[in-house]
C-alpha cells in the first residue's frame, strides 16, 4: 500500500507540473490569422503532394488547392508507385485543369515507378517533388487534406510578416463516430503533453521542433540548408524530423492552429486507426524498446492511474488521485477546445481512450519486432535500417 501511496503522490506531482507548463503553453499556440488581402509582391509557392493509393481522396485535395485565391502557386502531385487509380485520377485532373479558362494554377504530375534503395516511399516522393519545384516557398502536404480557400494566402502573409522560416499548421481532425473521435482527441492531447508542442514557438530553445504532415510550409533556403529530405530518407515520422532539424539549425519555426483552414479525416473508423498507427508509433521512440515500454507504463500510471486510484485507494491517496483526475480533465477540455472545434465533452471516455492508445503502442512495438521491420506504403523496411536513420 505504501508503494501505491507513493505512486499516487508521484502522479499528482506530474499533473501539477503539466498544469503549470501546459496552460501558458496553450497561449503560445494561436490560430492562423486572416490576412488583410492579396498584395502585389507575392512569392511563388510550390505545393508538393505525395500520393500512394489515394484514389478516393486525391481529386478533392487537388481541387481545393486549385481553388486557392493566392495568385502565385504551382502544384506538383507525385504519384508514388500507386497500384490503384491514383495516377489515372491525377492525369485526368491535369487535363481538366488545362481545359478550364479560369484555371491559373499550373498542375504538374510526377509518376514515380521505382523506389531507390535507402529511401522510404513518401520521403522519396516529396524529394522528387522538390526537384521539380521552382517556388521560393515549398508546401509539403498530404493527399487527404481539405484546404480553405484562403489558407495559402493567409499562411504566406503570416510567414513573411513574422519572419518565420517554417510554418506548420495543426489541422481540424475529422472523425466519424464517438469512439474514433474520442481516441483522436485523446491522442492529440497525449501528444501535446508528451512533446510539449508549444516549445516549437519558443525562439530561445533549439532542442525541440516539430512539423505536421498536413501542412509544412518552409522557405527553400531553410529546406536546402537542413539537407532536404535526403537528411532523413528512412524516417516514417518525416514531418516531425523536418521540424526538429529546422529548430536545430536555428531557423525560426511557428506552429499555429489551423482548425479554420485545414481539415483531415485521419482514419475512417477506429479499427483502421489502430491498424494504421502500427507503422509509426514505435518510430516516435526511436525504435528503442526501453523507451517504448516507459511510454506504455507512463500512460497507464499517469493517465489511467488517477481514475483507478480514485476508486480503489483510501483517503489521502484517493484524494491525490482525484486532484490528478480533475487536472487531467481540465487540461483535456482546454487543449481540445484550443486545438479543435470540439468542446471536449467526451472527457468521460478518457479511461477507455488511454487503454486504446496503450493497445496501439503495444501493437506497434510487438508487430515491428516480430516482423523485424515495418510495412509502409506497400514496401517492407527492416528494423536495422530504420534504426540507422
Amino acid at each position: 500500500m505504501r508503494l501505491l501511496d507513493a505512486l499516487a503522490v508521484l502522479v499528482l506531482l506530474y499533473w501539477l507540473f503539466a498544469l503549470v507548463s501546459a496552460l501558458p503553453g496553450l497561449k503560445l499556440l494561436r490560430p492562423l490569422p486572416r490576412s488583410a488581402g492579396i498584395g502585389t509582391d507575392n512569392p511563388l509557392v510550390s505545393v508538393i503532394i505525395a500520393a500512394k493509393e489515394e484514389e478516393s481522396s486525391i481529386a478533392e485535395t487537388v481541387r481545393h488547392l486549385l481553388a486557392q485565391d493566392y495568385p502565385r502557386m504551382e502544384i506538383i502531385a507525385v504519384n508514388d508507385r500507386s497500384q490503384d487509380g491514383t495516377g489515372k485520377r491525377l492525369d485526368e485532373l491535369k487535363r481538366w485543369s488545362e481545359q478550364r479558362p479560369s484555371t491559373r494554377i499550373p498542375l504538374r504530375i510526377v509518376h514515380v515507378t521505382t523506389l531507390p534503395d535507402g529511401w522510404l516511399g513518401k520521403n522519396h516522393a516529396l524529394y522528387q517533388g522538390y526537384l521539380q519545384a521552382k517556388g521560393k516557398y515549398l508546401l509539403f502536404t498530404d493527399a487527404d487534406v481539405r484546404f480553405g480557400t484562403t489558407t495559402i494566402r493567409d499562411s504566406v502573409d503570416y510567414i513573411r510578416s513574422s519572419g518565420a522560416d517554417h510554418l506548420t499548421l495543426a489541422p481540424m481532425m475529422i472523425a466519424n463516430g464517438f469512439w474514433l473521435r474520442a481516441f483522436v482527441q485523446y491522442f492529440m492531447f497525449s501528444l501535446f503533453l508528451f512533446l510539449r508542442l508549444w516549445r516549437a514557438n519558443d525562439d530561445l530553445q533549439h532542442d525541440f521542433g516539430t512539423g505536421i504532415g498536413a501542412f509544412n510550409l518552409i522557405g527553400r533556403k531553410a529546406y536546402e540548408a537542413i539537407g532536404t529530405h535526403r537528411a532523413f530518407p528512412m524516417r516514417p515520422d518525416d514531418d516531425l524530423r523536418l521540424g526538429l532539424l529546422i529548430k536545430k539549425a536555428r531557423f525560426k519555426q511557428r506552429l499555429l492552429i489551423g482548425k479554420h483552414h485545414l481539415e483531415v479525416e485521419w482514419y475512417p473508423n477506429l479499427r483502421e486507426a489502430v491498424k494504421g498507427l502500427e507503422k509509426n508509433m514505435f518510430s516516435g521512440f526511436g525504435y528503442r524498446l526501453p523507451m517504448a515500454i516507459g511510454g506504455i507504463v507512463g500512460q497507464v500510471l499517469a493517465f489511467f492511474g488517477p481514475f483507478a486510484g480514485l476508486l480503489l485507494l483510501p483517503r489521502l491517496s484517493g484524494f491525490a488521485c482525484a486532484i490528478s483526475a480533475v487536472i487531467m480533465i481540465g487540461l483535456y477540455v482546454a487543449s481540445t477546445r484550443r486545438l479543435s472545434r470540439h468542446s471536449g465533452s467526451d472527457a468521460f471516455a478518457l479511461p477507455v481512450s488511454v487503454w486504446i492508445l496503450v493497445l496501439v503502442l503495444s501493437r506497434s512495438v510487438y508487430l515491428t519486432i516480430r516482423r523485424g521491420g515495418i510495412y509502409w506504403r506497400g514496401t517492407f523496411y527492416p528494423l536495422s535500417r530504420l534504426r540507422d536513420k
